[in-house]
């Protein structure tokens, strides 16, 4: 997956209690902040990807290289995605909201300013809950539970099809393994505007999806193994958020977003809905998250 991050950027590699998560971060002198090591005066900018079939740090690719120059920018394939270690195994919430807490204590210094999307800024959030402590503040684009409200996204999703082992690998590879598939989730679910998907996207999102054992985790997240309500630890959460929401993401809607903001005005501090964009609004049109997040990285600074 090197091979679709930007100039300038490398790989790292942490050890969690479930295999290795690779990481991407820069390298070149070019970068005043470049390093692999945590820096106690350089604050930490880790972006945390979302899920779905062939899923992975390419979904950042296009925002970070801009903050490159003032933190440690941190980008990593979560455990089960990408090029990091995917057990085969049936993956639970609290796999995740463990190695991304072990993640952010072996490489951040001081609290991680964490950057993430859909149901891993959810589970962000929770972790935020427990520990708030290795988080200076969040920045989230369509955190939803997928079953918020006691209203499961994922009755939309063909679960009734997913069961035993050979019929999964015949979904996952008919629905995540071909570029035709590829194509198409990304055009018709993710994208608001399916002329903005381009060929290096569709290569990255297969390529990933192809990776050994690639289709546990995706599996995990098609079967609702992951879902929770979210409205149930929003109102919880202390650490400062701000969160953007696609107008037209499917699955989760804008007033579901607005819903779930109105539960903690107290720390949220800002809600932006972008207009025809979907769930990635950072990878189908990433000017204007980076500009978002320039001016709330600003208020931090002030």
């Amino acid at each position: 997956m090197l091979q679709f991050q930007p100039l300038g950027f490398g790989q790292g590699v942490i050890q969690t209690s479930l295999g290795l998560i690779v990481y991407y971060a820069p390298v070149d002198p070019m970068w005043a902040a470049a390093t692999f090591k945590p820096d106690e005066n350089v604050p930490s900018l880790v972006f945390l990807h979302n899920f779905g079939g062939g899923a992975s740090a390419y979904e950042w690719s296009k925002v970070y290289p801009a903050f490159a120059n003032d933190y440690q920018v941190l980008a990593p394939d979560l455990i089960g995605w990408g090029q990091s270690t995917h057990p085969a195994r049936d993956y639970q919430i609290d796999d995740y909201l463990t190695t991304i807490a072990e993640f952010i204590q072996k490489t951040c210094r001081q609290g991680a300013i964490a950057v993430a999307s859909s149901l891993t800024a959810a589970l962000v959030i929770r972790l935020a809950v427990q520990q708030p402590d290795l988080f200076q503040s969040l920045f989230l684009v369509c955190p939803s539970g997928f079953d918020d409200f006691g209203q499961g996204a994922g009755r939309r999703l063909p679960l009734q099809l997913i069961g035993t082992p050979l019929l999964n690998d015949l979904i996952y590879a008919v629905g995540a393994q071909n570029e035709l598939a590829v194509r198409n989730f990304l055009q018709q679910f993710l994208f608001a505007q399916p002329n903005r998907v381009t060929e290096e996207m569709v290569a990255a999102y297969l390529a990933s999806a192809q990776q050994p054992n690639a289709k546990y985790a995706a599996l995990a997240f098609l079967q609702g193994e992951l879902y929770f309500d979210l409205s149930l630890y929003i109102q919880q959460l202390t650490v400062p958020t701000v969160i953007l929401w696609g107008e037209a993401a499917q699955f989760t809607p804008l007033a579901l977003g607005r819903r779930l903001a109105q539960l903690n005005p107290q720390t949220i501090q800002q809600f932006q809905a972008i207009a025809s964009t979907g769930v990635l609004p950072h990878l189908e049109a990433p000017e204007i998250v980076i500009g978002l997040l320039q001016l709330y990285l600003q208020t931090l600074s002030t």
